[in-house]
């Protein structure tokens, strides 16, 4: 779990994870911080997480992460991302098919907001990974180590590394779970929701004409200001 400040919602989204006991699963928790000015690091190790330091970079960090983690499965998450009931179970079932060591798994996006604006985002999600099969980051990726590893994992970038990894997997061997991934509306609600959208937009269109993803980070975090 990649974090920088994430002090407001990182609680819930490692409480929603303390279920994995009661399905069978031996839950190896590590956060990975780039060193964070808020309690985002503390809070993580009073709720039993192992904490790790990386250059800030949802890139940098997602690798930290891998490395750090000795278990065969691996999944990655937002610290703005709690992962509905019923999610243990999605993953029990899921690992222990043997084709699916060659695969990936996403969980269903949700925001933890009831709106029009919400709503419509949540249909632009569905619409997106049904058409273009591009999952976000913030739905959550289980994959087994051994394939994460032979297609090369994520790579060093601040931005855009989850749509580089889901299209070297292939959306034929992604698996999108029923269990929802609801992700805070905090940041759309800040911003406004037709600017996120259409920065991320932006952003998707900047990476798929070949932009490298330093600039677009730089792009996206001018007109994050």
């Amino acid at each position: 779990m990649p974090t920088y400040n994430a002090a407001r919602t990182i609680k819930t989204t490692i409480t929603a994870l303390k279920t994995a006991q009661k399905a069978g699963i031996s839950l190896e928790l590590i956060v990975v911080d780039a060193n964070s000015t808020d309690e985002t690091a503390c809070l993580a190790e009073k709720l039993g997480a192992r904490v790790i330091y990386c250059e800030k970079g949802r890139g940098p960090q997602l690798i930290a992460g891998s490395k750090a983690a000795t278990g065969d499965w691996l999944l990655f998450l937002h610290a703005d991302t709690a992962l509905g009931a019923g999610w243990a179970a999605s993953i029990v079932v899921f690992a222990s098919q043997k084709s699916n060591l060659d695969r990936a798994a996403v969980f269903t996006f949700a925001l933890d907001a009831k709106s029009k604006a919400s709503e419509r985002l949540t249909q632009m999600v569905r619409f997106r990974n049904k058409w273009l099969g591009l999952p976000y980051g913030d739905q959550g990726l289980l994959i087994y180590r051994r394939f994460y590893k032979r297609i090369g994992g994520y790579k060093p970038w601040p931005l855009m590394e989850d749509v580089d990894l889901v299209r070297r997997i292939g959306n034929s061997k992604i698996a999108l779970f029923d269990t929802v991934a609801l992700t805070s509306a905090e940041r759309y609600v800040d911003d406004g929701y037709l600017k996120r959208i259409t920065r991320n937009f932006l952003c998707l269109l900047l990476y798929f004409i070949g932009v490298s993803p330093k600039l677009i980070s730089k792009i996206y975090n001018t007109t994050n200001k």
